[in-house]
């Protein structure tokens, strides 16, 4: 048995958990969901998003893929696929994850909600300091996609 099988502890792992930013298309609202089921933040709204699996061959598959499962192949969204906003979060259970979240707009379809969730909302964006419950970060993390999201030309975006 090697030194790192024998010290190396599961919490020292980390997941890599890419979160969609997700802007109305005039860009005063922000997309969240009610999380359902979950040993960190349960019943607390986020944004939509999930951890890369290994049959995602980049990061941008596993972002539409996320999209696809939490909220419908019906939607679209287009993303800035370059750029994110990095979180580590430490998670109850003492496991580590990266958060990378990606600024998106929403283009069209029907949102239809996993079984993650139970419930979204379109939020305006100055609401947020006051809508409840939300995570922490929530505020800060759209001010950053909007400021993204303003500086940049719509041929940088990528539809997914």
């Amino acid at each position: 048995m090697f030194w790192y099988d024998m010290h190396m502890q599961s919490n020292l792992l980390f997941q890599y958990c890419q979160k969609i930013v997700v802007l109305s298309p005039d860009r005063k609202s922000v997309l969240l969901a009610k999380r359902k089921g979950e040993a960190d933040y349960n019943g607390t709204y986020s944004f939509i998003g999930g951890k890369m699996e290994t049959t995602d061959n980049t990061i941008t598959d596993g972002i539409k893929r996320e999209k696809d499962e939490e909220i419908g192949v019906a939607t679209i969204i287009n993303i800035l696929p370059n750029e994110t906003y990095n979180v580590l979060f430490r998670k109850s259970d003492g496991n580590s994850m990266i958060l990378p979240h990606i600024a998106a707009i929403f283009r069209s379809g029907e949102i239809i909600l996993s079984d993650e969730y139970s419930d979204f909302k379109w939020v305006p964006i100055e609401e947020l300091d006051t809508f409840e419950p939300k995570i922490e970060n929530v505020p800060v993390l759209v001010k950053w996609a909007v400021s993204k999201l303003s500086a940049i030309t719509d041929n940088l975006l990528v539809e997914i």
